[in-house]
């Protein structure tokens, strides 16, 4: 079993940042792979960023490259998500989750078995 923790959303204006955290507890040695989703209401989940564990290679979807950065702590068992220029179509609620290896694409969320209780972010215009 793996136990995940988003902290860190809240209200920002547009332009503003926001940084992330995930905490992992549990059977952490079983994390490789972790990725950051979000929903928007009345949206499907959206793939965000991932990045390996050991050595820390990171993807992002497009509509984020360039503003929002993936890191991890290892000593931590944390994950977080920088966030920077936000805009109001990044608001939603924010998840972690870990990928099962060898499952398949990355951005496709059905590949990730854990996942946290979310943690909204609104960007005001």
């Amino acid at each position: 079993q793996v136990q995940l923790v988003e902290s860190g959303g809240g209200l920002v204006q547009a332009g503003g940042s926001l940084r992330l955290s995930c905490l992992a507890s549990g059977r952490t040695f079983s994390l490789s792979v972790m990725g950051w989703f979000r929903q928007a209401p009345g949206k499907e989940r959206e793939f965000v960023a991932r990045i390996t564990w050991a050595g820390g290679s990171t993807y992002y979807a497009d509509s984020v490259k360039g503003r929002f950065t993936i890191s991890r702590d290892n000593a931590k068992n944390t994950v977080y998500l920088q966030m920077n220029s936000l805009k109001p179509e990044d608001t939603g609620v924010y998840y972690c989750a870990r990928y099962l290896s060898g499952s398949g694409a990355y951005p496709d969320p059905r590949n990730y078995d854990y996942w946290g209780q979310g943690t909204q972010v609104t960007v005001s215009s």
